[in-house]
């Protein structure tokens, strides 16, 4: 817990990203006295890296408040119900499912975007001896898709050193949705060209969220760190009010 009684605030991750993605954000949260630590997500599958997270933020000394981008927010979902510690969730650009739900199943009921079409598939042989499969964004379609507001010299740099996301970890059903009797947070990023907005909107009405509407591309906390920041910030707020 942060010395001045607030909750640490964990952040996570999603797909074709890294810890370094919340580098703005943790500075803002710092400026305004608040502990961050940035979660080094595997992107293996909802039930693993939930786990994990569980596991790390276990270490924590105090109340945790968990914040998710995109695919992070399956793995703050799975960790809320698996720690005692979790006092809010807060979703940017992120997945609240339902349980049993599926990423792939849930952005099949909204209109389609580039989104399959850029994903470059990479096969690798595990020590067991099986057939994986990694997922990337073609490097010729990151930024348009990932992070349109972000400058073309940065992206170039992102798209170059993404981290992939297991192909599976996509059609896995999500565990039970502890945005129900957790409170939470949805920052939509308006312009998003990966998660439909109108797949964020819906998710952010049905978890009960408090929601702000950004107009940003999907990489909102590199684009806009000050406005993820507040939003965290202002979660926090309501949180020592109840």
């Amino acid at each position: 817990m942060s010395g001045n009684g607030k909750p640490t605030v964990v952040l996570v991750h999603g797909a074709f990203a890294d810890t370094s993605s919340w580098s703005g954000v943790i500075s803002e949260l710092r400026r305004n006295g608040i502990t961050a630590r940035a979660f080094p997500n595997g992107l293996r599958t909802g039930q693993v890296d939930g786990a994990h997270l569980a596991d790390y933020i276990g270490s924590i000394d105090g109340p945790v408040l968990l914040v998710g981008h995109s695919y992070g927010g399956i793995v703050i979902t799975e960790a809320a119900t698996r720690s005692d510690k979790v006092t809010g969730l807060v979703y940017v650009a992120a997945f609240a499912l339902e349980e049993n739900e599926t990423p792939l199943g849930y952005l099949g009921q909204f209109p389609a975007n580039e989104l399959g079409t850029a994903l470059v598939d990479q096969h690798f042989t595990t020590p067991e001896g099986a057939d994986e499969v990694e997922l990337y964004l073609a490097t010729d379609k990151f930024r348009k898709i990932f992070a349109a507001d972000l400058p073309a010299e940065v992206t170039d740099v992102q798209a170059v050193s993404q981290r992939p996301i297991l192909a599976k970890a996509f059609g896995t059903p999500a565990g039970k949705a502890a945005w129900t009797s957790t409170p939470s947070w949805y920052l939509v990023a308006e312009q998003d060209e990966a998660i439909h907005p109108d797949a964020q909107r819906a998710m952010a009405e049905r978890s009960g969220s408090s929601t702000v509407n950004v107009p940003a591309s999907h990489s909102v906390a590199g684009s806009q760190p000050a406005v993820v920041a507040n939003l965290i910030i202002n979660a926090i707020k309501q949180l020592e009010e109840k």
